[in-house]
């Protein structure tokens, strides 16, 4: 419980009717979660506008209304304030009514196209490793510890995310890492937080059908750079040629890290392996269990947060060396069977690419490499054709499939899919919209040390369908697979 007035504290309010010293039992923006002696913060969403349900949220009991625009009738027993913009609002009036707990903590965001989860997996256990409790929010699963809480968006609503960060403070964490995806940046998910540093991975062809152009999406990921404090640090991919970008204008510590370009935390990849990553770091070769040139970026992004974090570097290194990277995320299943089968969320081509020239680069030239590959319904269109012609180019084989379909009809997909596919690539592909039956093929189709990929789901387990998520898990089925096709 606060009082109205302590929790509007650094809102820019536009005016205000009705007394600011009501007590304010709990906050919302959802009308179908108000109580009594709640306020009701009215947001415009992608799908539906608070504004709409501001009657029902009084009738409900609200005591107070925060809102770009009031009601024609208004009530003199309810307190209004508007503001020019109410999410951005939502996220400031979340920290203060929670405390403004992530001040309390070192929190760490990372954002960029790919490497999100990696990085903030990584993080979450080296500094859990040196000791540290630790909170982490991630697309793969939100800890308190060693207590999970599933994860539905990759960065939760800001009432979502200050109340988690209050419950860290309460289990004794020091730090917390979380991704920051840039719909959370442009809907002020992340507006009022105290961040001890930021991290920027990379960035590509992904989510246009939110932000519409690609210059729009590059604008929300530096929106995370640009709000930074002066004390927090900034680290940034110098390779990526938009991770400069990220720096202009922004106040916090700058550093980069990087493979190619002198770097603040350079590395040199010294093996590349299936078994893993031997890099050269801070003049030591250190060995690490994940694999592909793309991990050597969120090890390097790792290792510089963790020291601007000031902890030792030899230490670091040390405890680093010994993690597993997240679940999905080039994930091998079953090791050691008649073939290798690799699972990986893999959703945008860049990522995709990644993958299968980390794959290439193991080869030793007689395997096939069989990808099965599909994508999301209801989701940016334009790289669908792209990832199908990266898939036909790494791989011997492709089998096109259903992901998550959503709304979309699956087959529909795959036609704009295939649209990417060339004439002389077309003879190497198949189409199978089940993707159990899908990944059951490849398995059939695959000789001895094969390679198999199922790209686009990683950790999720459920497939979503007109709306119903049914229960689907990659590695599930593809485990089921090679023990029935190893015998």
């Amino acid at each position: 419980m606060a009082e109205l007035k302590d929790i509007l504290y650094k809102v820019p309010i536009t005016s205000t009717s009705g007394g600011m010293n009501v007590e304010v039992k709990g906050i919302c923006f959802d009308s179908r979660k108000v109580q009594p002696g709640y306020l009701f913060i009215a947001v415009k969403g992608t799908q539906s506008d608070g504004h709409e349900y501001i009657t029902k949220a009084l009738a409900d009991g609200a005591v107070a209304v925060v809102a770009e625009k009031l009601p024609e009738a208004i009530s003199d027993k309810v307190s209004y304030v508007t503001v020019k913009d109410s999410a951005k609002a939502l996220g400031t009036i979340a920290c203060n009514y929670y405390g403004n707990p992530a001040s309390k903590l070192k929190l760490v965001g990372v954002t960029g196209t790919n490497g999100k989860t990696t990085v903030v997996t990584l993080l979450f256990k080296l500094f859990t490793s040196l000791g540290y409790r630790c909170g982490m929010l991630s697309t793969v699963v939100n800890k308190i510890v060693d207590k999970e809480i599933s994860a539905t968006h990759t960065t939760p609503d800001p009432i979502q995310i200050n109340e988690m960060l209050e419950r860290m403070l309460n289990e004794k964490c020091t730090h917390c890492f979380m991704e920051v995806s840039s719909h959370a940046v442009v809907q002020g998910r992340i507006e009022g937080l105290d961040f001890a540093g930021g991290i920027f991975t990379n960035i590509t062809h992904d989510h246009l059908d939110y932000h519409r152009t690609f210059e729009s999406y590059i604008r929300a990921k530096k929106g995370f750079f640009d709000g930074l404090p002066s004390d927090a640090f900034a680290l940034v991919n110098v390779d990526d040629k938009r991770g400069m970008v990220m720096l202009q204008n922004c106040k916090a510590k700058k550093q980069t890290y990087g493979l190619k370009k002198l770097a603040d935390f350079k590395g040199k990849i010294i093996t590349n392996s299936i078994e893993g990553l031997e890099l050269e770091v801070s003049e030591r070769n250190v060995w690490f269990k994940l694999i592909g040139d793309f991990n050597a970026y969120n090890l390097l992004a790792v290792y510089g947060a963790a020291c601007l974090l000031n902890e030792d570097s030899e230490l670091v290194l040390m405890r680093l060396s010994a993690q597993t990277g997240a679940s999905g995320r080039f994930e091998l299943v079953m090791p050691g069977s008649k073939f290798t089968a690799i699972v990986d969320y893999a959703h945008t081509p860049d990522a995709l690419k990644n993958v299968l020239e980390t794959i290439e680069n193991f080869r030793s030239g007689a395997e096939q490499v069989i990808a099965v590959v599909g994508c999301g319904g209801d989701r940016d269109r334009t790289k669908r054709p792209l990832m199908a012609a990266i898939a036909c180019k790494y791989s011997n084989k492709v089998i096109f499939t259903s992901d998550n379909p959503r709304s979309e009809d699956p087959m529909e997909i795959i036609r704009e899919m295939q649209k990417g596919v060339g004439p002389t690539d077309a003879k190497k592909t198949l189409v199978m919209v089940d993707r159990e039956e899908a990944i059951k093929t490849a398995c059939m189709m695959a000789n001895e040390k094969d390679i198999i990929l199922v790209a686009g789901k990683g950790h999720e387990n459920y497939q979503e369908i007109k709306g119903v998520k049914h229960p689907f898990d990659d590695k599930e089925v593809l485990e089921r697979m090679l023990k029935m096709f190893s015998n």
